[in-house]
């Protein structure tokens, strides 16, 4: 949605209508704040200044606007309230993109502001001067331009409640307010900060939940139905599999990986119940978005197999009518279409999720070198808190190896709208600084040195309790799993694999760590990584994990032939 804006020049001065603007923002529910600096957007950081002083809002200061968006991205996502980013005008706001489209995918309320010259000034050459309305497209659920003198109290207004979910069949998600400013962009002489005021710590935070459900009615038929928990599916996937006496396949990021019925090496096994075995799967229940796997990806494909997705408000990471699956409102319907598991459906899940954890705990505990999924195991095991999983291996090798515990222990999070590698410490950094507790992420090295300049905090910004786990194999083993280690490996295209998928790097993670003041640890045992999530979180640090890529397909081959040979025994009738 876009709108041309507000009325033509109101005559308010620049620092008028920005002290208008902040104050709309915080009556709507902003209550952070992360500004990049820049001298357009002026006038709104010294509003901004103002409503610090006076109690009103938490500022955070980024020089980089990559790193601002998403960081912002992140407090809102610890917090689940409308976070806003400021920028000057130019590139600064082009930077701003990539945290804008994960925003739009993963329904994030994140709140651009973006700075602009004066109707007089564009098109005519003007230092910083380009179009900044529209440039999120579609990634954005309303942008307006508000021009230079002009009231912004309706459009901010107007924003803040797309941002939030309040349109009708609309998600919450990303809105660009496009404030015009004219000269001058500092306030009048007489002015001055407000005395300072103390004020309470915002703290929206998530912390990890279970739900509980009343045993499913008798007079449901039994099916052989699975319960698959996405991304950001909630705990209300599990309390439904446990009431119906369901397996539980949930990714780590879905918050629903817990519980008596959580499977754990789930995509290992989903062929073990295909079409052909004694115990076919009949049905799939769909909570969130499922994102990691292949196994999943053709189970959710398979006609034979009907679908449902619980759906009780508008999501933002697929259109209608594009997938499917039968998308279901009620848990009352979807209690219909899944029906209640027999014993020996549950029963023969479990014995083989117990028989396929083994023997992956097994083929890892074979070498005491550290490995992408014992990386994994170890991380899921030890954080409290809060857990951010970067993309790519990271996330996969938590989903094959992570023991689901009894109850969740962490509050999960990750950038699945997308699924880029870009912006993962900033994000990670916004979801300490934002749930104000011990926070853990962990990541490869790749996506870690994507985004080092998010190790970069101002003097006398605040500092999250945050560690961060790298998983440095001194490229990007991803690839390797996927289509190209099969051409790597048949030497046709020589070291055109390994230069342009693996990207091979030499960087000294710890001279990059004492550079940004952040301490660090190398380890390269499993031993010795349990002992380093052991300690308490104390500031910020970086675990480096050495590991060799080149033998994880080998790895990898090593644990499916041990859990097909381990769950052969295992009945399923």
């Amino acid at each position: 949605m876009t709108s041309a804006g507000a009325s033509p020049a109101s005559g308010l001065s620049a620092v008028e209508a920005a002290r208008i603007a902040v104050s709309t923002l915080l009556d709507a529910g902003v209550r952070q704040v992360v500004v990049s600096p820049g001298s357009r957007s002026a006038p709104m950081a010294y509003a901004l200044a103002e409503a610090e002083s006076a109690g009103r809002v938490e500022l955070l200061v980024r020089i980089d606007e990559r790193s601002a968006g998403f960081t912002a991205l992140g407090l809102a996502l610890s917090t689940g309230a409308p976070v806003a980013v400021l920028t000057t005008s130019g590139t600064a706001v082009g930077n701003l993109l990539p945290a804008v489209m994960e925003a739009n995918h993963a329904a994030v309320p994140l709140v651009v502001l973006s700075a602009d010259r004066p109707e007089e000034l564009r098109g005519t050459g003007a230092n910083q001067t380009t179009v900044q309305l529209d440039l999120f497209g579609e990634h954005v659920r309303f942008a307006v331009d508000v021009p230079a003198g002009s009231d912004p109290q309706r459009a901010v207004e107007t924003a803040l409640s797309a941002a939030t979910g309040a349109f009708e069949d609309t998600p919450p998600g990303p809105v660009q307010l496009n404030l015009a400013f004219r000269d001058p962009l500092v306030p009048a002489e007489a002015d001055a900060l407000p005395a300072a005021a103390g004020h309470g710590v915002y703290r929206a935070a998530r912390n990890p939940l279970a739900l509980d459900f009343p045993a499913a009615p008798p007079a449901l038929p039994e099916r052989r139905t699975v319960v698959l928990a996405g991304h950001d599916a909630g705990p209300v996937a599990e309390a439904f599999a446990r009431a119906h006496g369901l397996p539980l396949l949930a990714e780590p990021s879905s918050n629903a990986r817990f519980g008596p019925n959580a499977v754990g090496p789930y995509r290992l096994l989903i062929d073990h119940f295909g079409a052909d075995s004694a115990q076919p799967i009949e049905r799939v229940v769909l909570f969130g978005r499922p994102t990691l796997s292949r196994p999943v990806s053709a189970l959710l494909a398979r006609a034979d197999v009907p679908s449902a997705l619980y759906q009780p408000v508008p999501v933002a990471w697929y259109e209608p009518g594009r997938r499917t699956e039968l998308p279901l409102e009620s848990l009352a319907d979807l209690a219909e279409f899944a029906g209640r598991g027999s014993a020996a459906w549950l029963d023969a899940w479990l014995m083989a999720g117990a028989a396929a954890q083994h023997a992956v705990d097994l083929v890892l505990a074979a070498s005491p070198a550290a490995t992408g999924p014992s990386v994994g195991a170890e991380v899921w095991k030890h954080s409290r808190g809060q857990l951010v999983l970067g993309s790519s291996n990271g996330i996969r090798d938590v989903d094959l190896a992570g023991v689901p515990p009894a109850e969740p222990q962490a509050t999960m999070f990750a950038n699945r709208g997308l699924a880029g590698i870009d912006g993962t410490t900033s994000t990670a950094t916004g979801i300490a600084l934002g749930g104000r507790q011990e926070t853990t992420a962990l990541m490869g090295d790749v996506t870690f040195l994507h985004d080092a300049g998010g190790l970069l905090l101002g003097a006398g910004e605040a500092e999250p309790l945050l560690r961060i786990v790298v998983l440095n194999d001194a490229g990007g083993a991803i690839f390797g799993l996927l289509e190209h280690g099969a051409v790597a490996a048949a030497g046709r295209y020589g070291n055109a694999v390994e230069r342009l998928f693996a990207t091979p790097q030499r960087v000294d993670l710890a001279a990059l760590a004492a550079a940004y003041g952040v301490a660090h640890r190398l380890v390269g045992t499993t031993a010795e990584l349990a002992d380093a999530l052991s300690r308490p979180v104390e500031g910020r640090s970086i675990i480096e994990v050495r590991t060799d890529r080149h033998s994880l397909g080998k790895l990898h081959r090593a644990i499916r032939a041990a859990v097909e040979a381990a769950v052969e025994g295992v009945p399923q009738a």
